[in-house]
């Protein structure tokens, strides 16, 4: 596995390092994860510079990006690989995607805005176009995310639409070779119009369908549960969960991401403003690279 981590000289840039380090912790062998973490410097490398006062600043940016990312490196445990790179793009999205294509990875991990509230998510400018284009799963560090110890359950978000089938998978094999529980959250009654007056009840049914599938395909790796969110609006039934501080969530795509694309839909977007635990988006009918793909996802 590897992760690509969106380095900045913020607590936005520690939060994402913690995030994809508690997952690489999580994996079990003979499963293991590589960071690389990258950090972007908007506009020319000093070389390509069309100033001299251009490149004096650049290789300013150069040099001091260099010693944090020492420091960035420092958080890496010795047991786990890590590296650090230096990108110049015209922006970090753009930067960490050709990262990603650079070094084939599984997974990119960004923070939240450094304006968040804490614990909440504030999608900025970077994870915002992540969250529209990337070929892999975007994982999110909250705002003032502290890492656990390790992971104990997975939560995996399900609708009806077409797709849904694909982020299943991802979480049932996710869970299981982190040796975690996994918990169906069935978002039917909130999923659109046409649900609503079909009722609870509706709701279960469909929750428990998912649970049958699930537990099938776990192969009895780990243990799943189902349950149904409820309330006046998406908001309020994600606030009306329980939640573990050391669990993850994951969702799918929107129906209108392009195949293996990511596109945030209307559910994730108001599940990420009272969301208090990391959320990792899968692209839609996602397939993860032949190395991995008996193995692990994220």
């Amino acid at each position: 596995m590897k992760y690509v981590v969106g380095c900045t000289e913020d607590k936005r840039g520690r939060e994402a390092i913690s995030l994809a380090l508690v997952l690489a912790k999580s994996l079990a062998a003979p499963v293991h994860a590589e960071i690389e973490l990258v950090h972007i410097i908007r506009g020319a490398a000093p070389g390509d510079a069309l100033s001299g006062s251009e490149r004096a600043y650049q290789d300013f940016q150069l040099h001091s990006a260099q010693k944090w990312m020492d420091r960035a490196l420092a958080l890496v445990p010795s047991a786990t690989t890590g590296r650090t790179h230096i990108r110049f793009a015209d922006s970090m999205a753009e930067g960490l995607l050709g990262a990603v294509s650079e070094f084939k990875a599984d997974l990119v991990v960004v923070g939240a805005a450094s304006t968040g509230p804490f614990r909440r998510f504030t999608v900025g400018s970077t994870a915002n176009a992540l969250l529209h284009v990337s070929p892999v799963p975007v994982a999110l560090a909250p705002s003032g995310y502290l890492p656990p110890r390790e992971i104990t359950r997975i939560t995996c978000a399900l609708g009806t639409r077409t797709g849904a089938e694909s982020v299943l998978e991802v979480a049932v094999d996710s869970a299981a070779i982190r040796h975690v529980p996994l918990r169906l959250v069935s978002l039917v009654a909130l999923d659109s119009e046409a649900h609503k007056d079909k009722g609870t009840d509706w709701a279960r049914t469909h929750a428990r369908q998912a649970l049958d599938r699930a537990v099938e395909g776990v192969a009895s790796r780990t243990i799943v549960t189902a349950d149904v969110a409820q309330g006046r609006s998406i908001e309020a039934a994600i606030e009306g969960l329980e939640w573990d501080e050391s669990e993850i969530v994951m969702i799918g795509s929107s129906r209108l991401a392009a195949r293996s694309r990511i596109f945030l839909g209307s559910t994730a977007n108001k599940m990420l403003r009272v969301l208090p635990v990391p959320m990792v988006v899968v692209p839609r009918f996602h397939v993860p690279v032949p190395a991995a793909a008996s193995l692990a996802h994220i």
